[in-house]
């Protein structure tokens, strides 16, 4: 019976480390697995940091203006992107925009944080179900 759990762990093993190679999704990708996020951690990263730019209320009328606009992150087009690609946004930055690599400045998780944040400033759908992380 011993052999026959170590053979069915190895096997899911030997599958999900093949599965990272064989181009399937990054484990950033697969939100199955991600914790929950802390919101209020994000909105406060997000008032000393991201309004400056996109507004307090991320609408894209901050205090400094850009060509290209910055971002409404409020918009059906921002709120529509999975987050995987809002990660990659603000991790990596944008390329010919105002909107430079946070990577450094925060953590992984503190990025995640904000974008959970991001996502409540989106208003309240008519059925009562809110944006969350996607």
């Amino acid at each position: 019976m011993k052999a026959v759990y170590v053979g069915i762990v190895l096997s899911v093993f030997v599958g999900v480390t093949v599965s990272g190679y064989a181009g399937g999704p990054s484990l950033k990708e697969l939100n199955v697995s991600q914790p929950e996020r802390d919101v209020l951690s994000g909105r406060v990263i997000f008032s000393t940091t991201c309004v400056r730019c996109h507004g307090i209320d991320g609408k894209g009328q901050g205090q400094m203006k850009f060509t290209p606009p910055v971002a409404d992150l409020t918009s059906s087009a921002i709120q529509g992107k999975l987050d995987a690609r809002l990660f990659k946004s603000v991790h990596d930055g944008k390329q010919n925009t105002a909107m430079g690599a946070w990577r450094e400045a925060f953590t992984d998780d503190e990025i995640w944080d904000v974008l959970a944040y991001v996502r409540t400033l989106v208003p309240q759908q008519n059925d009562g179900m809110g944006s969350g992380l996607r």
